[in-house]
């Protein structure tokens, strides 16, 4: 039993290698994403739920301090509903849907055109409870919960597109290389 998991396993390892699978932030010759998320100027984003995505991206993209000459500027908007869900029989709500929406734009610092645009939306469900005190808190806990998954979606759609983009200057060594 032991030795068919090991051969499945293997074959599977096999199977992605060979397609030419790499991972994301992996230490391969191609994957520079970190590099290029340090030169990543973030532009402030209003309101209190934009402070705390804009300071989540901060810390994803430049845990080591803000870029000293950015190459790129990042600007987002978001966007707060809320549906109630589960309504009882005395049509008080039980349930209720967080979604928050971010609009955001990579572009170069110097102007020219968008690099990347995109559009994320996070649900997060938490229960209506009967103190209200307690709902406030809910409702705080799903919003730090909403805008941290939106901050690492972010963040993985700008590592796709940085690892697929290759740069002027990483092709040329690449072609000297192979040489």
């Amino acid at each position: 039993m032991w030795s068919f998991r090991i051969i499945f396993l293997l074959a599977a390892l096999g199977f992605l290698g060979g397609c030419g699978f790499q991972p994301l932030y992996g230490k391969s010759f191609n994957a520079y994403a970190p590099v290029e998320f340090a030169a990543i100027k973030v532009k402030p984003i209003r309101d209190r739920i934009g402070q705390q995505l804009h300071n989540h991206l901060l810390f994803l993209l430049n845990p080591g301090g803000r870029p000293k000459k950015p190459r790129y500027v990042l600007a987002a908007t978001v966007s707060e509903s809320i549906a109630s869900l589960g309504v009882r029989k005395s049509a008080f709500a039980t349930r209720a849907n967080l979604t928050l929406r971010v609009k955001y734009q990579l572009s170069p610092i110097s102007g020219g055109e968008t690099i990347l645009s995109g559009n994320e939306a996070i649900i997060v469900s938490y229960n209506i409870l009967d103190s209200d005190f307690a709902i406030l808190m809910v409702e705080k806990d799903a919003r730090a919960r909403a805008v941290r998954q939106l901050a690492q979606a972010i963040r993985i759609h700008l590592a796709t597109q940085f690892t697929v983009r290759t740069p002027k200057k990483n092709s040329k060594k690449k072609e000297q290389s192979r040489r």
